[in-house]
């Protein structure tokens, strides 16, 4: 039981868990749940953080289609900040109490700032990482933004 499953479990929202075999010599950890899991790429979203104006204590989650990158200029936008960086990798860790490769956007140490591709809104469910490689958690966009306290934003690029 994961702090994300935790969450979802407290609030009552609906929310179906999916496992895989995680296979450790994956290449990218957010196409082998969509491939495994059997799931179109669009509907599967991975959890990125950024630093936002260069402190790596100042960070916010991005959520963004397994098959696309985070556009770090669209993300700057929705934040409303300058610039954004990608996380360092520990960082990241360490403020959301997960490891890469498994970091949900939900049940984090610290709530950060959290924004949704704007994609989201045209699926009746995602799938974001149920906090462990391996597992996934399915839910509605809503849902997800509401337990985030997230917004929605055009963030991906091809």
């Amino acid at each position: 039981m994961t702090p994300a499953i935790k969450l979802l479990e407290k609030s009552g929202q609906a929310f179906i868990l999916h496992e895989y075999e995680h296979d450790p010599a994956a290449p990218a950890y957010g196409l082998e749940a969509a491939e495994k899991l059997g799931y179109p790429p669009q509907q599967v979203f991975k959890t990125l953080l950024v630093s936002m104006e260069g402190d790596s204590k100042r960070l916010a989650v991005g959520i963004v289609p397994v098959d696309l990158s985070l556009d770090l200029k669209a993300m700057a936008a929705a934040l409303k900040v300058k610039k954004v960086a990608m996380a360092k990798p520990d960082d990241a860790q360490r403020a959301t109490g997960y490891i890469v490769g498994g970091i949900s956007p939900l049940g984090q140490k610290k709530r950060l700032p959290t924004v949704l591709d704007a994609s989201a809104a045209g699926q009746a469910s995602i799938l974001v990482s149920g906090g462990r490689r391996g597992l996934d958690i399915e839910l509605a966009p809503s849902v997800l933004l509401e337990l985030t306290s997230g917004l929605q934003a055009p963030l991906a690029k091809r």
